[in-house]
């Protein structure tokens, strides 16, 4: 809304998705921008195929998908197609902006986020970008030169970006998990567990995270014997082998995904997790003791400089990956008996944590739009 109390009326495309980490943020931003200016109209575009086309219906806002993929650095023979793929997707791009007609695109990465502000940016549209790791992706750092803003979730971004453009504003989080008041019984009988038994949570963000499975998978009995119970989202590919795992263990609960992240969050004495741009500034505003275990193969390593920060700070613990079958159980179980150590992370991670970083971007774009 604008200072004199008139709305704008104005139409904004958000662009992006793949993951939790990227979709989660869209969402927020889109609840903020409608909150500031409830006659903004808002279009997703998402990839076909991929988690937002479920998540961003589900939070109640259109979006449309484009055919296109990322590369596949595991198969080359997968990656012929991508030439094609992506002039399609610029077609798509095309109708959809000749319909919708926006006066402004919003990217958060993942794939659909270069075509639609690549093509934003040569018709003259206003383009925001929302980069939330500590390392920028490569599409962000070239479609950054042409932004008018970039809106970063850490610190030391001028690196990749204009100084000039950059607004420093965190991650946004979601507002189930920003605006929780949910008391940690709640959260346990949630789960169907027992409020008396300190409880782990275990997350390998949005689609699980095959090493940290297997390590819970073989160290679950020591975990159960040490009088801990668990909260274990597996994602798909592992939800089948952890339900047969934990079957008949009334001190675990297990499922591919948590649909009610604030419930886990108040639940949970200690998070092994993922260090995900969003998980991290999620578990910040959680304020709960993390061991974290970065995903060794994403982009330029950005979960290791992501769970570094927290870290060094001493808000967090590591375990790297390919340590996590011999180190990650031990490191749990050592933690879990040091209740000093759990209340001085808790403490530290705390202090870390921001909960306006949607206002801020949703009150910067339409300051400029």
């Amino acid at each position: 809304m604008k200072t004199d109390g008139t709305h704008t009326g104005k139409k904004i495309i958000i662009a992006g998705g793949g993951t939790g980490g990227h979709i989660f943020p869209a969402i927020a931003i889109a609840n903020a921008l409608k909150k500031e200016d409830p006659s903004v109209e808002l279009l997703f575009v998402g990839a076909k195929g991929r988690m937002e086309m479920e998540k961003v219906p589900q939070a109640g806002f259109r979006i449309e998908g484009l055919d296109i993929s990322g590369f596949n650095r595991s198969s080359l023979i997968k990656n012929l197609g991508l030439p094609f793929k992506l002039v399609k997707s610029f077609l798509q791009v095309r109708r959809i902006f000749s319909r919708f007609r926006p006066d402004a695109a919003v990217g958060v990465g993942g794939y659909s986020s270069f075509p639609v502000l690549r093509y934003a940016q040569a018709k003259g549209i206003k383009t925001f970008i929302h980069e939330s790791n500590s390392f920028a992706g490569k599409s962000n750092i070239l479609l950054g030169k042409k932004a008018q803003k970039i809106f970063a979730g850490t610190e030391g971004m001028e690196k990749f970006f204009p100084a000039e453009k950059i607004v420093r504003t965190g991650n946004p989080v979601r507002a189930a998990i920003t605006g929780s008041t949910l008391s940690r019984e709640e959260g346990i009988r949630f789960f169907e567990l027992d409020t008396s038994i300190p409880t782990v949570l275990v997350v390998g963000g949005s689609l699980g995270a095959r090493s940290i499975n297997e390590a819970v998978d073989k160290g679950l009995d020591q975990l159960l014997q040490a009088g801990l119970q668990l909260i274990w989202q597996t994602g798909k590919p592992y939800a089948a082998r952890a339900k047969e795992r934990a079957a008949g263990q009334k001190a675990v609960w297990v499922n591919e995904f948590i649909t009610k992240m604030e419930y886990a969050y108040a639940a949970a004495d200690i998070v092994v997790a993922r260090a995900g741009a969003m998980t991290v500034a999620e578990l910040c505003v959680a304020g709960k003791p993390v061991l974290f275990v970065p995903y060794p193969h994403a982009a330029e390593d950005h979960q290791t400089v992501n769970a570094r920060t927290l870290v060094d700070r001493k808000a967090a613990l590591l375990v790297k990956d390919s340590e996590v079958l011999s180190e990650l159980v031990p490191q749990t179980l050592a933690l879990a008996a040091n209740k000093e150590q759990q209340a001085a992370m808790s403490r530290q991670i705390s202090a870390l944590r921001v909960t306006d970083a949607d206002t801020v971007i949703a009150r910067e774009i339409l300051k400029m739009v």
